[in-house]
């Protein structure tokens, strides 16, 4: 019997295959939520708006596959891309993984499920607004999705 390591440890992000490195996505929405960049500061202010792609519910893209052409300033994560960003909020399996560190028991590949992200209380669901429905921007600045996430474990009887 041998004692495998998973792939996100073993491998670099550049190294990944695509299923791989799409599985990396813990399905949070945090990086969906539109952020403001200060003028003279460049200090990066996150807001609890949502891309009008993000399903609220649960916290998924509702058009991934299209999401480039219906929202153009959609960023593609890739590992070269991953070296220029600075707003991937701290939990973010890619930053991470970059970063050698590793994933919390609430993320999907850890857990088993993809459910336990939200049942930790890690992603957006309940806390975010669409675009569509949000005004101003500015109207919505937080600061909790640049924050490393104190993820609540599921009681004993919400596991039954």
């Amino acid at each position: 019997m041998t004692d495998m390591k998973p792939f996100w440890q073993v491998r670099r992000l550049d190294e990944m295959t695509t299923e791989e490195w799409e599985s990396l996505c813990d399905g949070c929405g945090r990086c969906c939520l539109h952020k403001l960049r200060e003028d003279v500061t460049e200090q990066i202010l996150f807001t609890d708006v949502a891309c009008r792609l993000l399903d609220l519910e649960t916290c998924l893209c509702s058009d991934y596959a299209c999401r480039r052409r219906k929202v153009p300033d959609c960023v593609q994560l890739t590992p070269e891309a991953l070296a220029e960003i600075d707003w991937l909020p701290p939990s973010c399996a890619y930053r991470l993984v970059a970063e050698g560190r590793p994933l919390a028991w609430w993320h999907p590949l850890v857990s088993g499920s993809p459910d336990t992200v939200h049942e930790a209380g890690v992603s957006v669901r309940g806390r975010a607004i669409s675009e569509r429905r949000a005004g101003q921007l500015e109207h919505h600045i937080v600061d909790w999705p640049g924050r490393m996430p104190r993820p609540r474990r599921p009681r004993a009887r919400d596991q039954a």
